[in-house]
Protein backbone atom coordinates (compact mmCIF):
# COMPACT_ATOMS: atom_id res chain seq x y z
CA UNK A 1 0.00 0.00 0.00
CA UNK A 2 1.33 3.36 -0.91
CA UNK A 3 0.50 6.33 1.15
CA UNK A 4 -0.57 9.37 -0.86
CA UNK A 5 0.23 12.80 0.37
CA UNK A 6 -2.74 15.07 0.58
CA UNK A 7 -2.81 17.98 -1.89
CA UNK A 8 -3.66 21.55 -1.01
CA UNK A 9 -6.83 21.83 1.01
CA UNK A 10 -9.87 23.10 -0.86
CA UNK A 11 -11.42 26.07 0.97
CA UNK A 12 -14.78 25.41 2.54
CA UNK A 13 -17.37 27.66 0.82
CA UNK A 14 -19.31 27.94 4.08
CA UNK A 15 -16.32 29.26 6.02
CA UNK A 16 -17.39 32.68 7.48
CA UNK A 17 -13.83 34.01 7.29
CA UNK A 18 -14.09 34.01 3.49
CA UNK A 19 -16.89 36.59 3.61
CA UNK A 20 -14.58 39.31 4.89
CA UNK A 21 -11.60 38.93 2.59
CA UNK A 22 -10.50 42.19 1.00
CA UNK A 23 -11.83 42.77 -2.46
CA UNK A 24 -10.04 44.44 -5.30
CA UNK A 25 -11.50 47.93 -5.59
CA UNK A 26 -12.69 49.75 -8.67
CA UNK A 27 -14.01 53.27 -8.60
CA UNK A 28 -17.24 54.63 -9.91
CA UNK A 29 -17.14 58.30 -10.88
CA UNK A 30 -19.73 60.47 -9.19
CA UNK A 31 -22.43 61.79 -11.59
CA UNK A 32 -20.89 65.30 -11.46
CA UNK A 33 -17.81 64.24 -13.46
CA UNK A 34 -17.57 64.12 -17.20
CA UNK A 35 -15.87 60.73 -17.35
CA UNK A 36 -13.34 62.04 -19.88
CA UNK A 37 -10.66 63.25 -17.47
CA UNK A 38 -11.59 66.91 -17.65
CA UNK A 39 -14.11 67.26 -14.83
CA UNK A 40 -13.42 68.12 -11.20
CA UNK A 41 -14.86 64.78 -10.03
CA UNK A 42 -12.32 62.89 -12.16
CA UNK A 43 -9.38 64.35 -10.24
CA UNK A 44 -10.76 64.33 -6.70
CA UNK A 45 -10.51 60.98 -4.88
CA UNK A 46 -13.03 62.20 -2.29
CA UNK A 47 -15.76 62.16 -4.93
CA UNK A 48 -15.12 58.57 -6.02
CA UNK A 49 -16.96 55.72 -4.38
CA UNK A 50 -15.53 52.19 -4.32
CA UNK A 51 -17.64 49.21 -5.24
CA UNK A 52 -16.70 45.52 -5.07
CA UNK A 53 -15.77 43.71 -8.26
CA UNK A 54 -17.92 40.99 -9.76
CA UNK A 55 -17.63 37.61 -8.12
CA UNK A 56 -16.78 38.99 -4.69
CA UNK A 57 -19.14 37.92 -1.93
CA UNK A 58 -20.36 40.61 0.39
CA UNK A 59 -22.50 40.38 3.48
CA UNK A 60 -24.95 43.05 2.34
CA UNK A 61 -25.36 46.20 0.34
CA UNK A 62 -24.33 49.39 2.07
CA UNK A 63 -25.84 52.46 0.46
CA UNK A 64 -23.78 55.63 0.55
CA UNK A 65 -24.72 57.31 3.79
CA UNK A 66 -25.97 60.88 3.92
CA UNK A 67 -24.51 61.22 7.39
CA UNK A 68 -21.48 63.16 6.26
CA UNK A 69 -21.50 66.67 7.61
CA UNK A 70 -22.70 69.36 5.27
CA UNK A 71 -22.07 72.99 6.01
CA UNK A 72 -23.83 75.89 4.29
CA UNK A 73 -21.65 77.57 1.69
CA UNK A 74 -19.57 74.43 1.09
CA UNK A 75 -18.47 73.65 -2.46
CA UNK A 76 -21.01 71.14 -3.79
CA UNK A 77 -21.18 69.25 -7.07
CA UNK A 78 -23.67 70.67 -9.56
CA UNK A 79 -25.68 67.44 -9.48
CA UNK A 80 -26.45 67.83 -5.77
CA UNK A 81 -27.45 71.47 -6.21
CA UNK A 82 -29.71 70.52 -9.13
CA UNK A 83 -31.47 67.82 -7.10
CA UNK A 84 -31.96 70.27 -4.23
CA UNK A 85 -33.45 72.87 -6.61
CA UNK A 86 -35.72 70.15 -8.02
CA UNK A 87 -36.94 69.38 -4.51
CA UNK A 88 -38.16 72.97 -4.13
CA UNK A 89 -39.58 73.50 -7.63
CA UNK A 90 -41.12 70.05 -8.16
CA UNK A 91 -44.01 71.00 -5.93
CA UNK A 92 -45.35 73.28 -8.68
CA UNK A 93 -45.96 70.25 -10.89
CA UNK A 94 -48.36 68.60 -8.48
CA UNK A 95 -49.78 71.77 -6.92
CA UNK A 96 -52.66 71.91 -9.38
CA UNK A 97 -54.10 68.65 -8.05
CA UNK A 98 -53.14 69.20 -4.37
CA UNK A 99 -50.31 66.65 -4.57
CA UNK A 100 -47.40 69.09 -4.40
CA UNK A 101 -45.72 67.02 -1.69
CA UNK A 102 -45.03 64.17 -4.16
CA UNK A 103 -42.21 66.02 -5.97
CA UNK A 104 -40.06 66.61 -2.86
CA UNK A 105 -40.91 63.09 -1.64
CA UNK A 106 -39.60 61.58 -4.89
CA UNK A 107 -36.39 63.63 -4.61
CA UNK A 108 -35.98 62.56 -0.99
CA UNK A 109 -36.40 58.88 -1.85
CA UNK A 110 -34.27 59.02 -5.00
CA UNK A 111 -31.27 61.05 -3.83
CA UNK A 112 -31.72 61.63 -0.09
CA UNK A 113 -29.52 58.69 0.93
CA UNK A 114 -26.61 59.79 -1.22
CA UNK A 115 -26.32 63.40 -0.12
CA UNK A 116 -26.99 65.13 3.19
CA UNK A 117 -27.43 68.38 1.27
CA UNK A 118 -30.15 67.01 -1.01
CA UNK A 119 -31.83 65.33 1.96
CA UNK A 120 -31.92 68.57 3.97
CA UNK A 121 -33.54 70.51 1.13
CA UNK A 122 -35.95 67.71 0.20
CA UNK A 123 -37.12 67.32 3.82
CA UNK A 124 -37.60 71.06 4.15
CA UNK A 125 -39.57 71.25 0.87
CA UNK A 126 -41.64 68.18 1.81
CA UNK A 127 -42.56 69.67 5.20
CA UNK A 128 -43.48 72.97 3.58
CA UNK A 129 -45.68 71.35 0.94
CA UNK A 130 -47.47 69.27 3.58
CA UNK A 131 -47.95 72.42 5.69
CA UNK A 132 -49.34 74.33 2.70
CA UNK A 133 -51.79 71.50 2.07
CA UNK A 134 -52.88 71.79 5.72
CA UNK A 135 -53.23 75.60 5.43
CA UNK A 136 -55.25 75.23 2.21
CA UNK A 137 -57.64 72.76 3.83
CA UNK A 138 -58.10 75.11 6.76
CA UNK A 139 -58.65 78.07 4.41
CA UNK A 140 -61.15 76.04 2.39
CA UNK A 141 -63.20 75.40 5.50
CA UNK A 142 -62.99 79.07 6.54
CA UNK A 143 -64.33 80.20 3.13
CA UNK A 144 -67.76 79.59 4.66
CA UNK A 145 -67.18 82.52 7.04
CA UNK A 146 -65.49 84.63 4.32
CA UNK A 147 -62.10 84.86 6.07
CA UNK A 148 -60.87 81.89 4.06
CA UNK A 149 -60.77 83.82 0.76
CA UNK A 150 -57.95 86.20 1.83
CA UNK A 151 -56.22 83.25 3.50
CA UNK A 152 -56.26 81.30 0.22
CA UNK A 153 -54.68 84.25 -1.59
CA UNK A 154 -52.09 84.68 1.17
CA UNK A 155 -51.16 81.00 1.19
CA UNK A 156 -50.81 81.07 -2.62
CA UNK A 157 -48.46 84.07 -2.51
CA UNK A 158 -46.48 82.54 0.37
CA UNK A 159 -46.14 79.28 -1.57
CA UNK A 160 -44.94 80.95 -4.75
CA UNK A 161 -42.43 83.31 -3.10
CA UNK A 162 -41.07 80.80 -0.58
CA UNK A 163 -40.59 78.04 -3.15
CA UNK A 164 -38.63 80.35 -5.44
CA UNK A 165 -36.49 81.60 -2.53
CA UNK A 166 -35.82 78.00 -1.48
CA UNK A 167 -34.76 77.05 -5.01
CA UNK A 168 -32.45 80.07 -5.22
CA UNK A 169 -30.83 79.19 -1.88
CA UNK A 170 -30.37 75.58 -3.01
CA UNK A 171 -28.69 76.64 -6.24
CA UNK A 172 -26.23 78.82 -4.25
CA UNK A 173 -25.43 75.96 -1.86
CA UNK A 174 -27.11 77.60 1.14
CA UNK A 175 -29.61 76.25 3.65
CA UNK A 176 -33.21 77.49 3.61
CA UNK A 177 -36.00 77.32 6.20
CA UNK A 178 -39.57 77.88 5.06
CA UNK A 179 -41.81 80.12 7.19
CA UNK A 180 -44.96 78.77 8.88
CA UNK A 181 -43.90 75.16 8.42
CA UNK A 182 -44.93 72.22 10.58
CA UNK A 183 -42.04 69.72 10.85
CA UNK A 184 -43.72 66.43 9.91
CA UNK A 185 -40.53 64.77 8.59
CA UNK A 186 -37.10 65.11 10.19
Amino acid sequence: MSESTPGPATPDPNDPSLLHEPAPTRYLIEPGGSGYGSGFADRSPALHQPYPTAGHRTTGYQAPAATQAWSPGALLPATERNWAVAAHLSGFVGAFVALAFLGPLVVLLAEGRRSAYVRAHAVEALNFNLSVLLWLLLSGVLVLVLIGIPMLVGVGILYLVSSILGAMAASRGDAYRYPLTVRFVH
